[in-house]
């Protein structure tokens, strides 16, 4: 006989989002059932953990915080206090152009707070594992999905079966839920890739994350805490593929060399402190963000390349709206109502997004030195106009 349960929300995926949301729906009252292939990898140095790093900007605190994830987090969090966007696009990497966003022009807070992604699992499924009202089936993955106007059934990997008045597709860019639904995608791909690490150095970088443009993609040091008695920062290093793969294959001290020399020598000589991933860079954005029961957020609704901290940020938009929607009118969750609410509020600023930073990436890779002058004085110049500076800031906080 099939087993088969209830809840008010089935999450699919149990990444950052996906857990983001169980620990949000679950202390707001819901009953939330959380599923996801893979189980979690909770450990820095265990193989196959997520090296990567998830900067949480300023709005993205109050949701943490209502999902009683802060109080867990912000003792691990490096403070982002200054965005310092280097030009290294001259004959020779070093800086041209050196421009500091920093937070004191807009707020008494920092940008946000750097953690690494492997700590955020660890710690929210912390928080997920104590509330009674959240079914985490880790390991178990969804397979089919079924709408009908007042509830889903969703059937998982296990044999069982899920009822429930929301499902929230958390899944990632190749969504089986949103595939399930028919929800259409477009991509667009860059042949980049993005190699994703830890390293130490002996200059401390002061709560300052750096990105440095040259050519292939920005090369980007975000602040850690302190590993092993020195200065350590989480490294994002866009490239063409071919030139990803060939750094991602290069023995370590060749590597280092490499890497020290794009660094423009900042923060003295870089050394590796964790072992390399790469992954792949895309633009993603579905057609729609709702279908029948069915709500996308994350990187099932749209994807970005990795930069200025969008992409999970943008996730914990969709959130916010969504919970707000549920919280509002309890009785209509799931509702065509709420989810065609959800998509006005949140599409437009989506699209616009997703395609803000394709021009911000697709500047970052040019090759030509007159294209890479063009970029130098455009930064130049919008820096150079305090409300225009003040006002980009502020957009990429999510202000409209």
């Amino acid at each position: 006989m099939t087993a088969t349960s209830q809840t008010d929300i089935l999450i699919s995926g149990g990444g950052i989002a996906g857990l983001t949301a169980a620990a949000a729906f679950a202390s707001a009252g819901f009953s939330v059932q959380c599923v996801d292939p893979a189980p979690p990898i909770t450990e820095r140095d265990a193989a196959g953990s997520d090296l990567r790093t998830t900067a949480f900007l300023q709005p993205a605190r109050a949701l943490l915080d209502e999902a009683g994830l802060w109080e867990r987090l912000a003792p691990h969090a490096a403070p982002l206090q200054i965005m310092r966007i280097v030009d290294a696009g001259g004959e020779v990497p070093e800086p041209r152009i050196v421009k500091d966003f920093n937070a004191t022009d807009i707020s008494d807070l920092p940008f946000g707070w750097n953690l690494p992604n492997w700590l955020l699992r660890r710690e929210m499924l912390a928080r997920l594992q104590e509330m009674d009202n959240v079914d985490l089936r880790l390991g178990t993955a969804t397979t089919t999905l079924f709408t009908r106007t007042d509830e889903a059934r969703v059937t998982l990997t296990d044999g069982s079966r899920t009822t429930a008045r929301l499902v929230i597709a958390a899944d990632g860019r190749n969504s089986p839920m949103r595939e399930a639904a028919g929800i259409k995608v477009h991509t667009t791909r860059y042949g980049q890739k993005a190699l994703a690490f830890a390293v130490t150095h002996p200059i401390p970088h002061e709560n300052v994350s750096t990105e440095i443009h040259r050519s292939g993609g920005p090369f980007t040091l975000v602040p850690l805490p302190d590993y092993q008695g020195k200065p350590s920062s989480a490294l994002v290093w866009m490239e063409r593929g071919p030139r990803a793969e060939e750094l991602f294959n290069m023995d370590v001290a060749d590597f280092e060399r490499e890497m020290t020399e794009r660094s423009c020598s900042l923060f003295g000589p870089l050394t590796l402190a964790s072992r390399r991933t790469i992954w792949p860079i895309i633009s993603q954005s579905a057609e729609t963000l709702y279908g029948e029961r069915l709500a996308l957020v994350a990187e099932a609704a749209h994807v970005v390349p990795p930069i200025g901290a969008q992409g999970l940020n943008m996730s914990l938009g969709d959130m916010r709206i969504l919970l707000d929607l549920a919280k509002a009118s309890p009785a209509d969750l799931g509702s065509r109502q709420m989810l065609e609410t959800y998509h006005r509020k949140r599409f437009t600023e989506v699209k616009l997004r997703v395609k803000g930073i394709d021009m911000l990436n697709r500047a970052s890779m040019v090759e030509t030195p007159a294209l890479r002058d063009a970029r130098a004085m455009g930064l130049n110049a919008l820096y150079s106009l305090a409300p225009v500076r003040k006002t980009l800031m502020q957009m990429g906080l999510g202000a409209r």
